[in-house]
């Protein structure tokens, strides 16, 4: 069975606890025993700090969102937020929210990854998806403890499926909520995937992230996103 598989069974199961590991094969007792470990994942000041932060941008941003919401749905038809399942701590499946910047909504067994000048895309979707303003609602998703504001970028749960059979570690990612931003993204390592090292090098970027994650990294993270909404090329 793939460990993806495995993790999703594990957090689908209300019964299932650390307790358990005792009675579970090898692989399987390693990779739960991994993700208990993980710092970030267990930090409560992390969490306290996401759902502060959330909160009050939220706050902040009603009027834009409310905004984008309008001009959204003005544009053209379907309704303003896209939702899709994605993969989060521990393998569980939950609901991203962002803002539709397509004419379609995928989140089936196959899903297309945007590509530079993709038809689908509307014209206001360019502008939100090339200043990220598009990831915006996903705040709520920080707010329901579903991400945190700094983690490994939420994957469809379709390239889940697919990227995980191919680079190694990709299951460990798991071990931490995924965020609006992360390490990865600003090593470079964010957007279209054209080949499978592109994959691998953010899974490793990752994977880094959760090992060696602190407060002061995240600080850090933020830092250097902040440039990236004005001027990172891989955003389209």
């Amino acid at each position: 069975m793939h460990k993806l598989v495995e993790l999703r069974a594990h957090s689908e199961n209300r019964n299932w606890t650390s307790e358990c590991l005792a009675s579970q094969p090898a692989p399987v007792a390693v990779a739960a025993h991994v993700q208990l470990e993980a710092p970030v994942a267990t930090s409560r000041f992390k969490r306290a700090f996401d759902a502060i932060m959330s909160f009050g941008a939220l706050l902040f941003f009603l009027p834009l969102l409310l905004t984008i919401a309008m001009l959204v749905k003005l544009e053209s038809r379907g309704p303003a937020l896209f939702r899709q399942r994605r993969t989060g701590l521990n393998g569980a499946i939950f609901t991203v929210f962002k803002f539709r910047t397509m004419t379609v909504a995928e989140d089936g067994d196959v899903v297309r990854q945007a590509t530079r000048d993709d038809t689908r895309i509307t014209a206001l979707g360019a502008i939100l998806r090339k200043f990220s303003l598009d990831e915006l609602p996903q705040l709520l998703n920080v707010l329901r403890g579903e991400m945190s504001l700094i983690g490994p970028r939420p994957h469809a749960v379709a390239h889940d499926e697919t990227w995980g059979k191919l680079a190694p570690g990709y299951d460990r990612r798991f071990r931490a909520r995924p965020g609006l931003t992360g390490y990865a993204a600003v090593c470079g390592f964010r957007g279209e995937v054209k080949e499978l090292q592109a994959i691998i090098d953010r899974v490793e970027a990752d994977n880094e992230y959760i090992d060696t994650w602190s407060f002061a990294l995240d600080i850090k993270i933020i830092l250097r996103t902040l440039p990236l909404i004005f001027s990172d090329t891989r955003a389209y």
